[in-house]
């Protein structure tokens, strides 16, 4: 059995998402939208990142741009 560290990031809906479920990210500007979806994502169905709500994870994703 593989060892996996399981990790998870807040939403600013309050949301948890394991990070393995992201499927994309886009940047916009102190925000990040993200999809979790295994289908397509629109925007009424990602969620948002924001720095000033959740830096911790905003810097989280953030690192990768």
């Amino acid at each position: 059995m593989e060892n996996t560290k399981v990790s998870y990031i807040k939403t600013g809906d309050n949301i948890i998402l394991n990070e393995n479920s992201i499927r994309w990210v886009k940047k916009m500007g102190d925000c990040l939208e993200i999809c979790a979806l295994q289908t397509v994502c629109s925007r009424y169905n990602t969620h948002i990142i924001c720095k000033f709500d959740n830096l911790d994870s905003y810097n989280k994703l953030n690192k990768h741009f």
